[in-house]
């Protein structure tokens, strides 16, 4: 497996290094995982662009100092305050799309591990009117997790984003975007990792993500200044 360590110098040039480490599952077939802190943005899906206060929801992260960044994978807004994590799972496809479910399962099961190394006990759901609502989540006095999943014809990305210690600063924020985007939402259902019982250090949290999602398996390391080295893990 290959393992993306670090980010980018920015959030446009970061954003394209998990789009080359995508491109490469499909040609060489060899998985590839990537943890890390995002920069300071928030990242808007496809429905958000069709609603009629986009720009002003884009407006409104713009003035509080966050990039704004729209992706092809998840649904509504999530904001990275650079201590967010998150987590892009990729893997070679036959074009099959019948394994959509188990990859989805598969990521739940390791993250509820890795959380519970953490001294997290997460389970399945959220609250009502959370941040980005979906069918895959984690939650623990709140919501911690969202899962999405992108299927292409050689490769399917799975990614995760949780809160680590900063539910008031993404609460404080996404309330008015969201509504700006005529999305129901309520501050009180994000969670965080550190309110739940674990770590306010991200970078444990990487360490633990890393270990569950890796296993025993033997992984090329990239950095996303390019640097690579090899290792077992």
């Amino acid at each position: 497996m290959r393992v993306l360590r670090g980010r980018a110098a920015d959030h446009e040039s970061d954003h394209e290094r998990t789009c080359q480490l995508t491109a490469a599952v499909a040609d060489s077939r060899v998985p590839a995982l990537r943890v890390w802190r995002p920069h300071r943005q928030v990242a808007f899906g496809r429905r958000d662009a069709r609603e009629d206060g986009y720009e002003r929801a884009r407006g409104i992260a713009r003035e509080r100092g966050y990039a704004v960044l729209e992706r092809s994978v998840g649904g509504r807004a999530v904001a990275y305050t650079g201590t967010t994590v998150a987590v892009a799972l990729a893997v070679p496809t036959d074009g099959d799309r019948s394994g959509i479910q188990r990859r989805y399962d598969d990521a739940s099961a390791r993250l509820q591990s890795a959380l519970d190394v953490l001294g997290v006990d997460a389970s399945e759901g959220e609250p009502p009117d959370s941040f980005c609502p979906g069918s895959h989540s984690l939650q623990a006095g709140g919501k911690i997790a969202g899962i999405a999943q992108r299927v292409r014809q050689r490769v399917a990305v799975v990614a995760a984003v949780l809160v680590v210690d900063d539910r008031d600063e993404i609460a404080t924020l996404l309330d008015p975007v969201y509504s700006a985007l005529g999305v129901p939402f309520d501050p009180e259902s994000v969670g965080s990792i550190a309110l739940a019982g674990g770590p306010a250090d991200p970078d444990a949290v990487i360490e633990a993500l890393v270990a569950t999602f890796v296993g025993d398996r033997s992984t090329a390391v990239e950095h996303a200044s390019d640097e690579t080295e090899l290792r077992d893990t």
